[in-house]
């Protein structure tokens, strides 16, 4: 990517301002843990919604999805309709957690199961972030970095973990919502910018659909599919949102920041709504991309370089620095995030566990120790996840989240749906699922396409169908075990069931929302529908 003189003067400007946000966040020093780790539950609506939307986008997902688009792999969109799914999480999960007080989702299954599953999704969780989420994260962040200013890939990872890592260890929470907010504005404006331009270039939306053909517009395949089958992007798509947007340290946090459950939910209605625009501010880019090329007046090898090639033809000077700090904005909330939740779910669920009796100003100091080190883990890993990604490893880290959302899924859902879901059916539940998703993985990585028996077979199944298929068998388990074990004593688990609500329970529940929190929701789904509708072929 070209840079000119005002494509310098506009970036710096943007780390200018993020990193002011930053520094008057920083002065208003943290107090005790609630404080660091949920900005002191006192976080508004906006900032909450902004906060999920670009703790969901990276930098990655922004090129992704315009290859996505570009190379008409449409069906994939059902991923970011999963906007119903955050509304499920403001107004079925949240009550409960912010109810039950907790700081995490780990700490939610101690107070729902015991401590068993609160340990297992600790350790889990924090594995999980830091051999995907933050490396990952970071390597596309080097990646993109390097391109966009001409720099070292090394140099750049560096300097995306180091700035990013400074104000998310200085500033906590408070640092990482605010300075996220900011993020999701540029990122938003940059992109419908291209998406505006993009549309002008090619004639307007009508040319758009004529010239792209109908299957660059159509979301749904076959059940038989198979890559994209309809079934196993509806209802294998939902047992990882569900898992993703309502039951992750990750996204849930931001939520648990609220002062209250109005609040918190209304922010998961605006941030439902920000998770549409992905379809038509990066996938629908993409479409324009390919037009553009089967036209000759744009050229890419690769889907990677769709999104970068818009930005070069369409853009002038300023505008080309604008997206690129957009693009920079979505790498560095993502990082921030993952950051922040990594060493809450330490400090929080894994050394205050240990050591009860720690004061609070040493659980801050160990927080901050915690992110210093799982920037420095997730960096190290980042040479081999490279190595890892010119084999066929890496490709199966995509489908990864379709082994490992069906137990934790069935968890948290079948925990808060049914009283009588005991903590022996919770672990055998989870434990099952790490031993059947290792040996997916597993089979997916000693068999090929001439490769006969059952490993075979068992990795042939579509990971979306297998998805629904172990979410169902991770049900089944889970209620056989419950009525197999004793009975959890109901007093322990009051208000975190639907079973064990207590009258006074039921009747605040009411008075926190309105009309408005209910016609907003309406709005979404009737929205939600008529782009299923719109883009069915």
């Amino acid at each position: 990517m070209t840079f000119e003189l005002l494509d310098w003067i506009v970036l710096v400007g943007y780390f200018v301002v993020l990193l002011g946000v930053a520094y008057w966040v920083i002065k208003r020093e943290s107090k005790n843990t609630e404080d660091y780790f949920l900005a002191g539950r006192n976080v508004g609506w906006f900032v909450i919604g902004a906060s999920i939307f670009a703790s969901n986008i990276g930098s990655e997902h922004v090129v992704g999805l315009a290859g996505t688009g570009a190379e008409g792999n449409m069906p994939l969109a059902h991923y970011e309709l999963h906007a119903w799914i955050v509304l499920l999480l403001g107004w079925f999960f949240l009550p409960f957690y912010m109810r039950s007080g907790v700081f995490t989702m780990p700490e939610f299954l101690e107070k729902r199961f015991d401590s068993r599953s609160r340990w297992f999704l600790s350790i889990f969780s924090i594995l999980g972030y830091i051999l995907t989420k933050v490396s990952v994260t970071i390597y596309a962040g080097g990646i993109v970095i390097s391109n966009l200013l001409g720099l070292d890939f090394t140099v750049s990872a560096l300097l995306t973990v180091g700035i990013t890592g400074l104000y998310t260890v200085l500033g906590g929470m408070k640092a990482v919502v605010y300075t996220e907010a900011i993020q999701t504005v540029i990122l938003i404006f940059g992109a419908f910018v291209i998406t505006i331009l993009g549309l002008n270039a090619v004639g307007g939306w009508s040319e758009l659909r004529a010239a792209a053909g109908p299957d660059h517009f159509n979301m749904w395949r076959p059940s038989n599919d198979p890559d994209f089958p309809w079934t196993g992007m509806v209802f294998g798509g939902t047992i990882v949102g569900i898992w993703y947007w309502c039951t992750d340290q990750y996204i849930v946090q931001r939520t648990l920041a609220a002062a209250n459950i109005q609040i918190g939910r209304r922010g998961a209605i605006f941030g439902a709504y920000l998770k549409i625009l992905p379809i038509f501010i990066f996938l629908v880019p993409g479409i324009i991309a390919y037009v553009l090329a089967q036209q000759g007046v744009l050229e890419y090898s690769k889907s990677d370089e769709v999104f970068p090639a818009l930005v070069q033809y369409l853009l002038p000077a300023g505008l080309r620095g604008l997206v690129a700090a957009g693009l920079m904005a979505a790498l560095m909330s993502s990082l921030a995030s993952v950051f922040n939740s990594s060493s809450t779910i330490f400090t929080v669920d894994i050394f205050k566990k240990m050591y009860p009796d720690t004061p609070e100003d040493k659980l801050l100091r160990t927080g901050k120790i915690a992110t210093v080190v799982i920037m420095i883990i997730g960096f190290l890993w980042v040479p081999f996840l490279e190595a890892l990604s010119k084999g066929t490893l890496y490709q199966y880290l995509q489908s990864v989240q379709a082994y490992i959302a069906p137990p934790i899924t069935a968890v948290f859902l079948v925990g808060i749906l049914w009283k009588r879901a005991t903590s022996q059916g919770a672990i055998t539940t989870l434990l099952v699922g790490i031993v059947i998703a290792a040996l997916r993985i597993t089979a997916e990585l000693i068999t090929d396409d001439t490769s006969t028996g059952i490993m075979a077979q068992f990795a042939s199944i579509n990971f979306s169908h297998l998805c629904i298929y172990l979410f169902c068998f991770y049900v089944a388990v889970l209620i056989v075990v419950s009525l197999l074990t004793k009975a959890p004593n109901e007093d322990q688990i009051e208000g975190l069931t639907f079973g064990t609500l207590t009258d006074e329970q039921k009747a605040s529940a009411k008075n926190t929302y309105t009309l408005v929190d209910i016609g907003a929701s309406v709005v979404l789904i009737i929205i939600i529908i008529g782009i299923l509708y719109y883009f069915s072929g």
